[in-house]
C-alpha cells in the first residue's frame, strides 16, 4: 500500500490502523476462512451464540419447497488506536431467494443496540412513560 499513498501526514494511531488494513485479508470462502485458526474461532463463536439463542429449531421441509441458504460473513473490527479487537464472522440468510408471503411473512431482528435501550430508559424515567 505504500507503494500507492502516503501515510506521512497521519497520526501514530491512523498509520498503525491503516497498516493493519494491508496486512489482514478477509476470507473470501469458508475454505479460506477454516484455515485460519482465527476466522475459525470467529466461526465457531457465532455458531456457538446462535444455538444459545435458539435462532432456528429443525423441521421436516415442506414438500416442493426449497431450503433458504445462508452464507458466512466476516469482517475485522477495529479499536479506537487501530489495533485489531477481533475477527468476527457472521452467518445470513440469503434472503434475496425469498419471496414475501411465500417464504415469509415477517421479518424479525432480534438485536438491539445498549444505547438505544438506554436512551429509551431514560426517557421513560424523565418522562414518567409507563413500562411493561
Amino acid at each position: 500500500m505504500s507503494h500507492y499513498v502516503s501515510n506521512h501526514h497521519l497520526s501514530e494511531s491512523n498509520k498503525l490502523f491503516v497498516n493493519q488494513l494491508s496486512i489482514v485479508s478477509i476470507p473470501n470462502s469458508v475454505q479460506e476462512a477454516l484455515a485460519d485458526k482465527r476466522w475459525k474461532a470467529a466461526m465457531d463463536e457465532e455458531m456457538k451464540s446462535l444455538q444459545k439463542n435458539e435462532t432456528w429449531e429443525l423441521v421436516d421441509r415442506p414438500a416442493r419447497k426449497k431450503p433458504v441458504g445462508c452464507r458466512w460473513i466476516y469482517t475485522v473490527k477495529y479499536q479506537a488506536d487501530g489495533t485489531i479487537e477481533r475477527f468476527k464472522a457472521r452467518l445470513v440468510a440469503k434472503g434475496y431467494t425469498q419471496t414475501y408471503g411465500i417464504d415469509y411473512t415477517d421479518t424479525f431482528a432480534p438485536v438491539a443496540k445498549i444505547n438505544t435501550v438506554r436512551v429509551l430508559l431514560s426517557l421513560a424515567a424523565n418522562l414518567d412513560w409507563p413500562l411493561q
